[in-house]
This record gives C-alpha cells, sequence and structure tokens, in this order.
C-alpha cells in the first residue's frame, strides 16, 4: 500500500508540483526546471495545459533571483515542455 507523501518520479528524477508550477529535479543538484502552466484549455472534465513556461535554474541560495535563470522557453503542451526542460537538465548536470 503506498503512502500519500510518495514523490512522483520521472526518468529517476522527482517531479513536483504546487498549483500551477511543476518542478523537475532535485534541489541538492546543481540545477532544476522549473514549468509554469500559462494557458489551460478544458476538454471533456479535464484542464489540459496549453502553453507552458519552461525554465532551466541554478539551485545556488546565494545566486541572485535574476541570475539562477539559465535558459527559457514557451512550448505547447506539457508533454513537449517537460521534454525539453528534461533534455536541458541532463545536459546542464552532465556538463562537469
Amino acid at each position: 500500500m503506498s503512502e500519500n507523501n510518495d514523490i512522483l518520479m520521472y526518468k529517476g528524477r522527482p517531479l513536483m508540483r504546487k498549483d500551477n508550477l511543476v518542478y523537475y529535479g532535485s534541489m541538492a543538484d546543481e540545477y532544476i526546471v522549473m514549468l509554469q502552466v500559462l494557458e489551460t484549455k478544458q476538454m471533456n472534465d479535464l484542464s489540459l495545459a496549453t502553453k507552458v513556461s519552461v525554465q532551466l535554474q541554478r539551485t545556488d541560495p546565494n545566486c541572485k533571483a535574476r541570475d539562477r535563470v539559465v535558459k527559457k522557453s514557451e512550448k505547447e503542451g506539457f508533454y513537449t515542455a517537460l521534454d525539453v526542460g528534461c533534455v536541458w537538465l541532463e545536459r546542464a548536470l552532465n556538463t562537469k
């Protein structure tokens, strides 16, 4: 039986949601991806994301807020945005 505090994982990294923001990655790593749902449309009883902002961000708490964003883009659909963010995160974490 699963507990309510289980963390959703995608490709081995945590995926956490708060309202219209989704964070992908671990705060223990150097970078994370923030996905923000900008527009939605109703399809039957579901609300689907149609426009999503993607940002690759540094997790360094000493970094200024405007300097945290490394890359950003807007994509059509949540899966497309998550896919781009996943690639950005993998590349950023593997360039050491």
